[in-house]
């Protein structure tokens, strides 16, 4: 019988699921709302992965000739706060049980890019979406895995705090706490409001929600880009504090004397190459002189059918490049509303 692997990417903000055969053959590759436990509850994520999932079955059944909907052998879910034990009690008992697939495995979904950006399945990862989280596998397969529980674990970057930054830098110009900056001005113009000082207003009596302070992210990598000393600086924090977690996960794993590989992964990365790149490759460097440094442009679900591969087809260099080539692009049609 042919076997049929679900992967998932499951981040904060987006799902990414793929239907693939064990030949690595895709048959069809979805995208939802998050399923995310710490987000929408873990009972409520469970249910929406499940639609997603038979969405993808059916879309593969009715796309594909002989071809029939079913459930997925092995379920390979790369998830977003799976970042305690506690939290994979919690994943296990809300996505076991058969529901979704007869066996299901569960990482972090650090894993899931480390996995697409990485030809061998080892080095380091380093995710910047709206927070930052890393992972590091040595060639032997040691894991190095961090907290990465935000302010109270003592991280610092993602997009969250790009925006924040940002948006303080342009406030202290405003008030002449701090040096001009040209985010005064973009800072105004990304909510439409005449000054940066209007914007705080807004978030703070809630007429702006907090949590989109991340979208300020790509205005100060602009700015960097532009010249503009004060975001040049931020950018350059960012980097220092990607640098540290890469590095540290080299030295951890025991891979400083290796041409390691570090994937860059996440939004704010792909929007800061390669100016960001650069920076984090030098003082990478200075502890690992052979690392190998990219950013990931393929979307990470397709790390999670890897991962699956690995499971079923160790060793299948053909069944891996045959995904890799059906998912290497991020356009991934978004799957019919799911609750």
């Amino acid at each position: 019988m042919t076997r049929l692997l679900l992967a998932v990417d499951g981040g904060n903000s987006k799902t990414d699921v793929a239907l693939l055969r064990a030949d690595g053959s895709v048959l069809a590759a979805l995208r939802g709302p998050t399923v995310s436990h710490q987000a929408v509850g873990a009972e409520t994520g469970a249910a929406r992965l499940r639609a997603l999932a038979a969405a993808a079955s059916d879309a593969a059944a009715s796309d594909a000739a002989g071809v029939e909907a079913h459930q997925a052998d092995l379920a390979v879910l790369c998830l977003a706060g799976m970042d305690s034990a506690a939290d994979e009690r919690v994943l296990a008992a809300a996505h076991g049980g058969g529901a979704l697939a007869h066996e299901v495995a569960l990482h972090n979904d650090t894993e899931a890019a480390l996995r697409a950006g990485s030809r061998d399945g080892w080095g380091v990862a380093v995710i910047l979406g709206a927070g930052i989280n890393a992972v590091g596998v040595s060639p032997a397969g040691d894991r190095v895995r961090f907290a990465a529980l935000g302010t109270i674990s003592g991280d610092v970057g993602g997009g969250t705090w790009l925006g924040q930054q940002a948006l303080g830098a342009a406030i202290r110009a405003h008030e002449g706490r701090g040096p001009e900056t040209a985010l005064e001005a973009l800072v105004a113009a990304r909510f439409g409001e005449e000054r940066a000082i209007d914007v705080t207003m807004a978030m703070y009596d809630g007429r702006i929600p907090q949590r989109r302070i991340a979208e300020l992210a790509p205005d100060l990598v602009a700015a960097a880009r532009d010249g503009d000393a004060v975001a040049t600086r931020i950018l350059e924090t960012l980097a220092d504090e990607v640098a540290a977690w890469a590095t540290a996960a080299i030295r951890r794993g025991g891979m400083a004397d290796l041409s390691v590989p570090v994937i860059l992964a996440g939004g704010v990365a792909r929007g800061a190459d390669p100016w960001l790149t650069e920076l984090v490759a030098a003082r990478v460097r200075t502890v690992a002189p052979a690392a190998e440094l990219s950013v990931l442009h393929a979307p990470p679900v397709l790390g999670a059918a890897l991962l699956a591969l690995d499971a079923v087809a160790p060793g299948d260099h053909a069944a891996a490049d045959r995904a890799r080539t059906s998912l290497s692009s991020a356009d991934i049609p978004v799957a019919p509303a799911i609750d």
